[in-house]
């Protein structure tokens, strides 16, 4: 058999990180099997359903880097297709008109309500004879559900699940209008494609019951339900906005790295063993609906941060840079040319040590896009900006020349402490107002690295900026 997996999305919103855990979770299993994993925009709900949403799930699941295999179907487009069914269940018995009117139906719930009995369908048009009809109603179409007995459902992740029939009614298939329900386009669509594994969030669980009574009145092949517990926020409660519960691109904006975000949502819920960061490869080569827990797991931010930071380290300069130059350009506003680029380039490496996003590693960065007098100094560097110190750099800067051609960071460093010693100064007395000079702040990368990377022209520059 092969692994058919897929992930449907309602585009009425952005790609939220609960939505994003289970593209991911139909990703890795259907690659662990070396299946095929599909997208479906469920775009029925036309009043709600927003190109802008569609382009952010799109885009999102890209930036995770779940590419999906195939075209990306639309729901919507497959309405004749959806209707054709729900007619051939009517022919097979399976499914009846209902010619319930709107009014009728208002005091059916009414009633029930009023006996505190369930909001269900009391199948008044399930036997009756069509000829009954009163004139000028367009019916809908109702499946003839199973009134007796129980429907089970094996779950590959909350095991076996059962319902009495009787708690089930006759759910509506088409509209009268005739445009085909949500439960009827799933179910179509999904065996049309030949999914094999239904991975989804356990609030989709009571839609399971309805959806198989279809599938067997088709007398299609059942596919394995695997029903995931739902994201809850660090104090246990419904993940919301308080929480963390943004849009995938928000995470983006925030700095974190695809492949950390990836790591730390496949650990929502799944384990292996006490591994906590682990590749994409491992992830798909270790993947298993077996090991996906049966409770609710928490949401925390400063364990994403974490994990991100880890991330960061690991990655090697040359696949971080690509996500780093353009929030550098955003940042000033402007394309990097190559020398700032090639600075950039040098300073990665210390920079992403003691970074925890890349919000943080532009923002320490951000000082290689400089030229000489243009960096500003912030309100906390501004003390360091005096006369007296202006007058040692420029004799610090005398004995940095003094050196020669050597500018290495290891031979900046020997003659700075030097300097110090020589002039009774403790390091920290000069290495913050040459820090100041070179950056405009108190916080930096090493101030060695820095001037080594900036270059003898630019620092001199910088130097010349602080009265003197």
């Amino acid at each position: 058999m092969t692994v058919v997996t897929r992930f449907a999305p309602s585009p009425t919103g952005f790609l939220h990180i609960g939505g994003a855990r289970t593209a991911l979770f139909n990703w890795l299993f259907s690659r662990h099997h070396g299946g095929t994993f599909l997208l479906r925009i469920e775009d029925t709900d036309r009043a709600r359903s927003t190109e802008p949403a569609i382009a952010a799930i799109l885009d999102g699941l890209s930036w995770l880097g779940l590419q999906w295999d195939g075209e990306v179907t639309y729901q919507f487009a497959r309405a004749a297709r959806h209707a054709e069914v729900a007619r051939q269940m009517l022919a097979n018995g399976h499914a009846y008109h209902c010619y319930a009117s709107p009014a009728e139906l208002d005091e059916m719930r009414a009633a029930l309500k009023a006996a505190g009995k369930p909001m269900r369908y009391d199948g008044r048009w399930r036997d009756r004879d069509p000829k009954e009809a009163p004139p000028g109603v367009n019916p809908v179409i109702r499946l003839k559900a199973p009134q007796t007995g129980q429907t089970v459902i094996t779950d590959a992740v909350q095991g076996e699940v059962t319902v009495d029939n009787a708690q089930l009614d006759d759910m509506i298939l088409l509209r009268a209008d005739g445009t085909p329900t949500y439960m009827l386009a799933v179910v179509v669509d999904d065996n049309d494609v030949g999914v094999t594994h239904v991975i989804r969030g356990d609030d989709h669980l009571n839609n399971a019951f309805r959806q198989l009574q279809i599938i067997k009145a088709m007398g299609w092949a059942e596919p394995i339900y695997a029903h995931i517990p739902l994201i809850h926020g660090p104090d246990g409660a419904k993940l919301s906005k308080r929480h963390g519960a943004l849009g995938v691109d928000a995470y983006r904006d925030m700095g974190f790295l695809p492949a950390a975000l990836r790591n730390y949502l496949l650990r929502l819920g799944w384990g292996h063993g006490d591994d906590e960061v682990i590749s994409t490869q491992q992830a798909i080569e270790w993947f298993d609906l077996a090991n996906v827990g049966r409770s609710a797991s928490r949401f925390d931010t400063a364990k994403l941060t974490n994990l991100n930071a880890i991330y960061l380290r690991d990655t090697p300069d040359a696949e971080l840079l690509p996500h780093v130059l353009p929030l550098l350009e955003a940042k000033i506003g402007g394309k990097l040319n190559a020398t700032i680029v090639e600075r950039v380039t040098r300073g990665l490496n210390g920079v992403k040590q003691r970074s925890r996003t890349l919000v943080e590693v532009v923002d320490s960065l951000i000082i290689y896009t400089r030229s000489g007098a243009q960096a500003p100094v912030d309100d906390k560097a501004r003390s360091h900006v005096t006369a007296e110190n202006g007058a040692m750099l420029t004799k610090l800067w005398t004995t940095l020349e003094a050196e020669g051609a050597d500018w290495s960071e290891k031979t900046i460093e020997e003659v700075v402490r030097r300097f110090a010693d020589a002039n009774g100064l403790k390091l920290g007395q000069v290495a913050q107002p040459l820090r100041v000079a070179l950056t405009g702040s108190t916080v930096s990368p090493p101030i060695f690295e820095v001037l080594a990377i900036l270059g003898r022209t630019e620092s001199h520059a910088r130097l010349l900026a602080i009265p003197g």
